[in-house]
C-alpha cells in the first residue's frame, strides 16, 4: 500500500511540476501587429516591403537599454539598410509625442527602412513574444521565417550578422 500511494505521490507531483511550465510561443512568423505611426497613419505587414528581411524590435521609448540600442546602431545603420525595421512599442495612442520624440532624437526619419508605431493598448506584439523587457529583437529572413530571437539586447555586430543571413 505504501509504494502504491508514493508511485501516485510521485505522479502527482511530476503532473503539477509540467502543468507549471508555459508553452513556449510559436513566433515562426511576423506578428499580426497593427502600429500607429507618429504621423498617424497605420501600418501592418502587408505594408512590409516584399523580399527584404524584417527586423522587429519591441520598446519603450523612455527605456535607456532601447535607447542606449539606437545609440549603438546609428553608426553601423549601413549594415541594416537591407531590412525593414519595425520599432513596436505599447506607449498609448494619447502620448504620440513621446514616439514623435525618439524618431527625432535618434534621427529616424531619414532611414526609409524603418518604421516606427505603437500597438498601444492592444498589446498583440508583447503577447505575441511573451515580452518581459525591452528591447525584444525578432529577425526574420525575406520569407517572414524566423531567423533569431533576443530576450535581451546582443551586440549590434550580432544583429547586424542575424539580418544579412536573412
Amino acid at each position: 500500500m505504501k509504494k502504491i500511494v508514493l508511485i501516485l505521490s510521485l505522479i502527482i507531483v511530476a503532473y503539477s511540476c509540467k502543468a507549471q511550465t508555459a508553452p513556449k510561443p510559436n513566433i515562426d512568423k511576423i506578428p499580426p501587429f497593427k502600429i500607429l505611426k507618429p504621423d498617424s497613419t497605420w501600418f501592418t505587414p502587408n505594408d512590409l516591403k516584399k523580399g527584404k528581411p524584417v527586423m522587429v524590435i519591441y520598446f519603450s521609448p523612455d527605456c535607456s537599454h532601447c535607447q542606449h540600442m539606437m545609440y549603438d546602431m546609428k553608426p553601423k545603420m549601413k549594415q541594416f539598410s537591407n531590412a525593414e525595421i519595425v520599432m513596436v512599442t505599447f506607449t498609448d495612442f494619447n502620448r504620440l509625442a513621446m514616439i514623435r520624440n525618439f524618431v527625432r532624437d535618434f534621427d529616424l526619419a531619414k532611414y526609409h527602412n524603418i518604421i516606427v508605431g505603437t500597438e498601444a493598448r492592444t498589446y498583440v506584439v508583447q503577447r505575441y513574444y511573451q515580452v518581459a523587457t525591452t528591447p525584444y529583437v525578432a529577425i526574420y529572413d525575406k520569407k517572414g521565417k524566423l531567423i533569431r530571437a533576443f530576450n535581451k539586447l546582443p551586440a549590434i555586430d550580432t544583429l547586424a550578422a542575424t539580418v544579412k543571413k536573412g
